[in-house]
């Protein structure tokens, strides 16, 4: 038997070429080289993904253009899949208008300002847009999950950030706020993929660590955070979902569909709007 296609290292062009020879196919699956079904599952992820990502991009004309600003925050679960979610989300946008902003830990000066200061100097200018991977709502859940906040500081985040979030969008700030939730049995999986595939050793964290032991705790925060900091200007889309590429296309979506003005089109059955 031959050995198997590696689907991933053909590009949208090539998997069409092949979709479009049934000779070719029908050969390739004969010998064992590619299973159809899954070959048309990557098709159609693919094609997908290159039509939102061609919709996006149409868009961040339009927001180039019209000076708009646009905040894309990306929370979730550990290992739920924001890094890749992001990476795709910008692969084909015009670089010097859209940034990506992963905080590390805040320094000693960081620490005795107000908790929003350092987020506000990477705020969008007219024509970007800004993307946080984390962000200041670590303070609502893991900074309360690993004690590295005060219980009077975690309070005085969950009463100010509603009334902040509110001044960007007063301001003209488009927000978009999404969280990606996976199971419990799906987060064990790819953290122990992490740790076992030496390319993706570098994602594993300090707190990655954890994330198993401290479920419970992190739900009950999660679920604080969507009940106090969900408001209708400013709602939550949770993405829940084990699968990566509908996980991911359903980001896409409800970027497209905001930035558009059109929220009230039909989310994916595993996405909940917290408002």
């Amino acid at each position: 038997m031959k050995k198997p296609i590696n689907m991933a290292e053909y590009d949208l062009k090539e998997l069409e070429k092949i979709r479009q020879n049934k000779d070719v196919l029908d050969y390739l699956e004969q010998h064992g080289i590619l299973e159809i079904k899954k070959f048309n599952d990557v098709y159609d992820y693919e094609k997908e993904l290159y039509d939102l990502q061609v919709t996006l991009l149409k868009l961040q004309y339009d927001i180039i253009e019209k000076g708009k600003r646009v905040v894309i925050i990306f929370e979730g679960r550990d290992a739920a899949g924001k890094g890749g979610t992001i990476g795709r989300v910008t692969e084909h946008l015009n670089p010097k208008k859209v940034r990506v902003v992963a905080l590390p830990k805040p320094t000693v000066e960081e620490n005795g300002q107000w908790y929003f200061q350092r987020y506000i100097k990477h705020l969008p200018n007219a024509g970007e847009m800004v993307i946080f991977d984390r962000s200041y709502y670590n303070r609502a859940v893991v900074e309360p999950v690993f004690d590295f906040c005060t219980k009077e500081q975690h309070k005085l985040f969950m009463q100010q950030v509603p009334e902040f979030e509110k001044q960007l969008i007063d301001d003209g700030i488009i927000l978009i706020k999404l969280f990606l939730s996976i199971s419990k049995e799906e987060q064990a999986e790819r953290l122990k993929e992490r740790q076992e595939d030496i390319l993706k050793h570098w994602k594993v964290g300090v707190l990655d660590q954890q994330a198993q032991e401290k479920w419970d705790v992190y739900t009950g925060y999660i679920e604080k955070l969507f009940k106090t900091t969900a408001t209708k200007k400013s709602p939550w889309f949770e993405i829940d979902k084990d699968n990566k590429k509908k996980a991911r296309l359903a980001a896409f979506r409800i970027i497209i569909n905001v930035i558009a003005g059109n929220e009230q089109e039909k989310l994916d059955s595993f996405v909940n709007k917290h408002n």
